[in-house]
């Protein structure tokens, strides 16, 4: 036996210190080479810190929400020499059955307890018994009974302290920092998409298979281009520090995306340069990348203006809050077909808000309405998205 200090990783990008967010052992677990001990987070990514030794783990270098120095003593290991640098998943898994913790990503433990499901009693399918959110699918899908002769409703006792930390602290801060700093004011108008959801529908029908289908997001992204040129106010960042604002002639525009981590904004760049489908093919190798959590960092920075969307459950209005240091972010609300006058007749309509949000500060209130009626005359009619 000899004893292994596993050291706090050298990320690159010149990091000098990393968030500790999960542990995955505890003093006294047993470890295999390979397996995950930790994950530390940096400011764009989260990585996993695997063991590089077989052993035993005598000290832990810190607690979850710490922050740590690249070098800096992670984990103490006890390692066993006759131990081979890898071992199969089968030695892990008889590892997680002399007591170790299960193996699984914060998302997934997250996951875990939102479904109620208690992890130890999950088999995990990926490399080392590692647990993955597929595990919990097909868990929740069996189901578990309750206790017998439970009551039918029964009372509901206990309390959960949740750390605030990883990426939910860094959107915590971010959201903070931006709701302080940046005088937010929001126009909300409603927009008839029913000709637009015509020309999607049919563009779906007839290249939906070979050319992907279409949601009504690549549209509105080329509204935005469409529009920028008459309004460069809204396509640009504000650094309040030195009261300068710079617009760009390139629209890279952020997609808020929802993960099992919190939310993220990767960025589809120079959507004037992409059509309808690439700019659609590129939002959902963008949402896959970050919700699998490979997005890199120049994925996820260097956005200009931002669309949020929350799909079906997008609501009548919403406020959303700019993704700083820009000034402008436009929200996309749920359709709903409702009754509407035109031309003296009730018609079936399909209506949708755009709430969006503007800072105060750089974008005046006249400008942010009329950038709003230019995006709503291009969804209304939609041959106008075609017409450079």
């Amino acid at each position: 036996m000899s004893i292994h200090v596993v050291k706090v990783p050298d990320i690159g990008e010149g990091i000098a210190e990393v968030e500790l967010v999960a542990w995955h052992v505890r003093p006294g677990d047993t470890v295999v080479a390979d397996q995950a001990i930790a994950d530390v987070m940096t400011e764009k990514a989260t990585v996993e810190v695997p063991s590089p030794v077989s052993g035993r783990v005598l000290a832990l270098g810190g607690n979850a929400g710490d922050k740590l120095a690249v070098g800096s003593e992670l984990v103490r290991l006890e390692a066993d020499a006759a131990t081979p640098a890898a071992a199969p998943p089968a030695a892990s898994a008889a590892a997680s059955a002399t007591g170790a913790r299960p193996l699984a990503s914060p998302a997934v433990r997250r996951h875990a307890r939102e479904l109620g499901i208690s992890l130890e009693s999950v088999k995990g399918t990926a490399p080392g018994g590692r647990i993955v959110h597929e595990d919990l699918v097909r868990g929740a899908s069996t189901g578990s009974p309750g206790p017998a002769g439970a009551p039918r409703h029964a009372e509901r006792h206990g309390e959960q302290s949740v750390p605030v930390i990883g990426l939910r602290r860094q959107i915590a801060e971010r959201m903070q920092d931006a709701a302080r700093r940046i005088p937010h004011f929001t126009y909300v108008e409603e927009v008839d998409v029913t000709e637009l959801e015509a020309l999607r529908a049919r563009l779906n029908d007839e290249h939906g298979a070979s050319r992907g289908r279409l949601t009504v997001l690549p549209f509105l992204m080329r509204a935005i281009v469409l529009a920028v040129p008459s309004f460069p106010q809204m396509n640009a960042r504000f650094d309040d520090d030195k009261g300068v604002v710079t617009r760009f002639a390139a629209v890279n525009i952020g997609i808020a995306t929802q993960t099992a981590d919190g939310l993220v904004v990767p960025v589809v760049r120079h959507a004037e340069a992409r059509d309808l489908w690439a700019a659609a093919s590129e939002v959902a190798r963008l949402a896959q990348a970050a919700r699998s959590r490979k997005a890199t960092r120049e994925e996820l920075s260097g956005s200009t203006i931002t669309i949020t969307s929350l799909g079906p459950l997008g609501g009548i209005v919403t406020t959303p809050v700019i993704n700083s240091p820009e000034v402008a972010i436009v929200g996309v609300n749920r359709i709903v077909e409702r009754p509407a006058i035109r031309s003296g007749a009730i018609v079936p309509r399909a209506l949708m808000n755009l709430s969006s949000s503007f800072d105060h500060r750089v974008v005046d209130g006249h400008d942010a309405a009329a950038f709003v009626q230019a995006l709503r005359g291009y969804l209304e009619c939609p041959a106008l998205l075609f017409v450079d």
